[in-house]
């Protein structure tokens, strides 16, 4: 089982000297993954759905990456996740094969369909769209990706007659991200892996129950193989062995609350 650190573009972390220093030494101390998450913008006040303070920076998940890819070598570079029904597909495509190609092959895609409803509001979004526009901007990048003449007919999005190079090293790697039914069909129908959080491995027992479920509801690619697993506890506590026994490929780990950089090289030291 790897483990990947998450959340390090956020708060004391984000500025280019921290995000140097921990980038390295996430290396060093033989972390496999380096996860960036996302929000665009938060509500102003802050509400009580809402992870953050509306003052807390958050630095661009694609940009910070592309600086860790340029300070790094090995370890591979995960969205954790990318709200996609957010973002233009066509230009996301381009983005992320841009840094699969800077990177080495080292692109790790977590979207997910996001759930603040004045986020997705302030980028053109409808909450009631979002898990249409996740599916077609999937099926559209892996078009642009992946097909000799790319094209896509959808109701969001639509091209024809056209192409993007560089095409990424290799096909990147998409994790679906998401607790609910619907994101475990995803999953199983368009993820080489699916990325969840939760409090415990009980948390993790009920969603591997939601994909078993959703793998009787929908046919999985032969081309996407085994359904890789990615789990964050929250907080980070609890035996490796419990998850690991669950069948668990990539435990992450998160050095809240992201206030102190002692505390967090501290806690990556312990938890490499």
């Amino acid at each position: 089982m790897e483990t990947g650190v998450f959340g390090l573009n956020a708060k004391v972390t984000h500025t280019p000297a921290e995000t140097a220093r921990f980038a390295r030494l996430a290396e060093e101390l033989g972390y496999g993954s380096w996860w960036a998450g996302e929000h665009v913008v938060l509500p102003s006040p802050r509400t009580p759905d809402t992870p953050a303070d509306p003052a807390d920076p958050f630095a661009d998940p694609l940009v910070h990456l592309s600086y860790v890819a340029a300070l790094t070598e090995r370890i591979e570079l995960g969205t954790g996740i990318i709200i996609l029904p957010q973002r233009q597909p066509v230009v996301l495509a381009k983005q992320v094969a841009s840094l699969d190609v800077l990177s080495g092959g080292r692109v790790l895609l977590g979207v997910g369909v996001g759930y603040l409803e004045p986020e997705l509001n302030a980028t053109g979004v409808q909450l009631s769209e979002r898990g249409g526009r996740t599916d077609e901007y999937l099926d559209a990048m892996r078009s642009l990706w992946l097909d000799e003449y790319p094209a896509f007919t959808g109701k969001y999005v639509s091209f024809a007659g056209v192409d993007a190079h560089p095409r990424p090293v290799r096909e990147p790697r998409i994790f679906v991200g998401g607790h609910s039914p619907a994101a475990f069909r995803r999953a199983v129908s368009r993820g080489h892996g699916w990325i969840g959080n939760g409090e415990s491995p009980r948390d993790l027992e009920k969603s591997l129950a939601g994909l078993e479920k959703a793998a009787s509801e929908v046919d999985r690619p032969e081309r996407l193989g085994k359904l890789e697993i990615t789990f964050m506890p929250m907080p980070s506590a609890g035996r490796k062995q419990d998850y690991e026994g669950l069948g668990v490929d990539r435990l992450l780990v998160y050095p809240l609350p992201l206030e102190d950089p002692a505390e967090i090289a501290a806690f990556l030291e312990r938890h490499a």
